[in-house]
């Protein structure tokens, strides 16, 4: 047994009634408020979703305190569900979950393994088991993170493997809870027509989140904040013609929210750069790190051809990635 299920497992002597324990404490030695800082500054708006990480936490502090008062009751569960389209920042919530759940002793190590389909169901029969285990394997300790994960279960085909795949991870989320946090991703319609086709699946998630898609402001601010971490920045003309981009590039397929601004972003640094070495000569660090109207003016975006994102954000059944 690990040493996070130890600490959830062993036996605590009971408090007298008028022992008082402090949550302060726990927070500060545990470095939650850290984890939770660090969300606040990496994500832009997403507040339901930030609101309901930091109520999931408060649960554990609370579950922590009354174990250490003697109040020992079930452990929570702590399977989860994001649902949301692609580039709505699911990924990096797991990620700081695994890190809360680490410092708060529910998980061993605090890792997360990212997953998707083809990492645990197989091509041919006694493939998806040994598959699927050794994901699971890998997993323990922190959060296995799957990715779109009602493709695992595809209903028009009698001989696929996903059942098998389901099936283990069933009986592991059950039996190695206390080592395990399962995450399962994707649309929020196609994740409920999967969850109806999976009771079993259904019954053992305890907490859905739900990410809604950015708003052109707050995807300028993404921007913003991506081309500061780089040490860029957008001139005044490039700032106006970064939020017509943006206007355009949300109505074309294959929307990806901060994804697309990253590829963006990384467009037109290419450009930029040839931009500056075509020039020749001397440049400035201003010229090294700003970004011009004309960077983006020429993405494909603003001649009216496809949208430039279809080559590494392949369509999936709701205009996402595959």
């Amino acid at each position: 047994m690990t040493a996070a299920a130890n600490h959830r497992a062993a036996p605590v002597e009971t408090l007298p009634e008028d022992v008082t324990l402090e949550i302060d404490s726990v927070l500060r030695d545990s470095e939650v408020d850290g984890v939770l800082g660090q969300l606040d500054r990496e994500l832009v708006a997403l507040t339901p979703v930030k609101r309901r990480i930091r109520e999931i936490a408060a649960l554990l502090v609370v579950d922590r305190l009354r174990r250490e008062a003697g109040l020992v009751s079930e452990p929570p569960s702590l399977h989860m569900c994001f649902t949301g389209g692609p580039g709505t920042g699911k990924t990096t919530v797991g990620l700081r979950m695994a890190d809360i759940l680490h410092r708060l002793g529910y998980l061993g190590r605090g890792h997360l393994v990212a997953v998707t389909r083809d990492d645990l169901v197989g091509q041919y029969v006694g493939h998806t088991a040994p598959k699927t285990k050794d994901v699971i394997k890998r997993a323990l300790g922190g959060v296995l993170f799957i990715d779109e994960a009602y493709y695992l279960f595809r209903s028009e085909n009698e001989r696929d493997y996903g059942p098998e795949a389901i099936e283990i991870l069933l009986q592991s989320m059950e039996d190695q809870r206390e080592e395990l946090v399962v995450i399962l991703a994707g649309y929020r319609s196609r994740m409920e027509a999967f969850f109806r086709s999976n009771p079993g699946m259904s019954s053992r998630i305890a907490h859905h989140i739900d990410f809604p898609d950015y708003s052109a402001d707050e995807l300028m601010q993404i921007a913003q904040l991506m081309l500061r971490n780089q040490m860029y920045e957008l001139s005044d003309e490039a700032v106006e013609t970064f939020e017509h981009y943006i206007e355009r590039r949300m109505q074309q397929p294959n929307f990806a929210n901060a994804r697309s601004m990253r590829n963006a972003i990384d467009r037109a640094r290419l450009r930029q750069a040839n931009r500056l070495v075509e020039t020749g000569g001397r440049v400035s660090k201003r010229d090294l790190a700003r970004i011009e109207a004309d960077d983006l003016l020429k993405s494909r975006v603003f001649r009216g051809a496809p949208d430039e994102d279809a080559a590494d954000e392949p369509r999936g059944p709701e205009g996402g990635r595959k």
